[in-house]
C-alpha cells in the first residue's frame, strides 16, 4: 500500500486545499505537511519549479495541482469518465489556476501599492475571471461545472472563493464576488455543505 505525503502552506485553502479533501475521499491516508511562508522560502530550492504543493508516493515526487486532483480524482470519482465533461472540469481548473497567477502578484505588496494593486485586480482580472466561471458555471447546470455533480473543479473553485468571502484579500470586499456572480457564492456554499467535504473538515476537526 502506498504512503502518501503531501507539502504545500499551512493554509487550508489554495492549491493544497483540494488535494487534501480529495485524498481524503479517495480514503488515502496521507501524512500532511504544512510548511510555514518563512520555512518555505528557506526549503523552496529543494522543490521541483521551487513550488508547492507536490505529492510524494511510491518512491516519487510528482508536483502540479492541477494534475495530482485529476489522478487521484479518477480514484474516487471526482473526475469524470466522459471525455468531455472531463474537458469542462479541466477548463474549469486551468482557469482558476490563470485567475491565481494574477492574484499572487499582488501578494507581498504593502500600503498604497496593494491598495492600487488589488483595486486593480478586483476591476480588471477578478471581475473577467468571475464572470467567465459564473459562464461555466451555467453550462453545467447551475449547480456543479461538470458531470452535474461534484468535482475537482469545484473544490478548486471553492477553494478561492472561500478566500474572497472571507475578506482575506484586503481592499477586496468580502461580498464583492457575491454580489457580482451570486450564483457562485451559492456554489461556495453547496460545495462546504456536500459530504465529501464535511467530512473531511470533521476529520480535521475544523
Amino acid at each position: 500500500m502506498s504512503n502518501y505525503k503531501v507539502t504545500y502552506f499551512d493554509i487550508d485553502g489554495g492549491r493544497g486545499g483540494p488535494l487534501r479533501i480529495t485524498l481524503h475521499a479517495a480514503g488515502l491516508a496521507f501524512e500532511d505537511i504544512r510548511w510555514s511562508f518563512p520555512e518555505f522560502g528557506e526549503k523552496r530550492e529543494s522543490a521541483r519549479f521551487h513550488a508547492v504543493p507536490f505529492l510524494e508516493f511510491d518512491g516519487e515526487t510528482v508536483t502540479q495541482s492541477n494534475a495530482l486532483c485529476r489522478y487521484i480524482g479518477k480514484m474516487c470519482d471526482l473526475y469524470p469518465d466522459d471525455p468531455k465533461q472531463a474537458l469542462y472540469c479541466d477548463e474549469v481548473m486551468e482557469a482558476v489556476e490563470d485567475l491565481t497567477h494574477f492574484m499572487v502578484q499582488t501578494f507581498g505588496l504593502e500600503g498604497e501599492e496593494l491598495k492600487t494593486a488589488r483595486e486593480n485586480f478586483k476591476n480588471g482580472r477578478l471581475t473577467v475571471f468571475l464572470k467567465g466561471l459564473n459562464e461555466l458555471l451555467t453550462r453545467g447546470g447551475g449547480e456543479y461545472f461538470a458531470n452535474g455533480r461534484l468535482t475537482v473543479a469545484d473544490l478548486k473553485v471553492a477553494a478561492i472563493m472561500k478566500n474572497i468571502r472571507a475578506g482575506g484579500l484586503d481592499h477586496i470586499p468580502a461580498d464583492f464576488a457575491d454580489n457580482l456572480t451570486p450564483a457562485l457564492g451559492k456554489h461556495h456554499e453547496r460545495v462546504e455543505n456536500d459530504p465529501i467535504v464535511k467530512a473531511y473538515h470533521a476529520s480535521k476537526g475544523a
